[in-house]
């Protein structure tokens, strides 16, 4: 197993990725927020995956091990976020990461962070104010959690290769040995959602990066499963608050 990279302070700074650049898994004692201007980042931990296009953050929680992954041309911002002290309240009580809609005063908040020079006051009262609008970000459903019963995972991997694959769930089960009823049941007590918002949150996070690659909305929509680009445009709307075409 690759060691775990260990840094205590996570850091406040703008950085660039290429398209398919990684950073390996790693983990601060700071919670830190983490926000693409441009391009679609993805997060990766034990629990699951985290897509964000432009309009969202992520939060990721102090000691939470973690990946990142860029997708398109990526300029990316991050803030550090010292815990609370003992009795105090962190901005999010949450133990996973969590992506934020970023309105626009909560994106220049993040921004002016990467620019101003960290321990300094201007530095610290920006950061104050960050926090507070933490605390009122909506969250947009991306999570798309990783399955622990191993039928579940077996159809999970499935529509992961073929998104666009639009078999039924009694289809599927078929092939991996488990009834609907079955599998309706553990979408609910181990993703804690059904099994048409599991899909639609996957088909979201398969759309992201083809949509930060310049691909048509059309061509995004088939690719991923959707009958019409008015369908896929609708699901985008309602998980991101803009529109596809607006996003690339």
């Amino acid at each position: 197993m690759p060691e775990i990279r260990h840094t205590p302070v996570a850091p406040t700074r703008a950085q660039r990725l290429a398209p398919g650049e990684a950073i390996d898994a790693h983990r601060h004692d700071d919670h830190q927020v983490v926000y693409a201007a441009r391009g679609v980042l993805a997060i990766t931990t034990g629990a699951g995956s985290w897509v964000a296009p432009a309009s969202c953050a992520i939060w990721v929680p102090a000691g939470t091990v973690h990946a990142h992954r860029s997708h398109g041309d990526l300029e990316l911002h991050l803030v550090g976020v010292p815990r609370a002290a003992p009795g105090g309240d962190d901005p999010l009580s949450t133990g996973e990461p969590a992506v934020l809609s970023v309105e626009p005063l909560l994106r220049e908040l993040i921004l002016a962070c990467t620019r101003e020079a960290a321990a300094t006051p201007e530095h610290e009262r920006l950061r104050a104010v960050l926090v507070d609008r933490l605390r009122a970000a909506p969250r947009a459903p991306v999570h798309l959690p990783a399955p622990a019963d191993p039928r579940l995972r077996a159809l999970c991997g499935i529509l992961a290769a073929d998104p666009a694959d639009g078999r039924t769930l009694a289809e599927l089960g078929r092939q991996v040995g488990a009834s609907d009823r079955t599998l309706t049941r553990l979408f609910r007590a181990d993703l804690g959602m059904t099994f048409p918002e599991w899909r639609t949150r996957l088909r979201l996070s398969h759309a992201l990066p083809l949509l930060s690659d310049g691909v048509p909305v059309t061509a995004v929509a088939h690719a991923c499963g959707w009958s019409s680009a008015s369908a896929f445009i609708d699901a985008f709307r309602r998980a991101f608050g803009h529109t596809p075409g607006s996003h690339r």
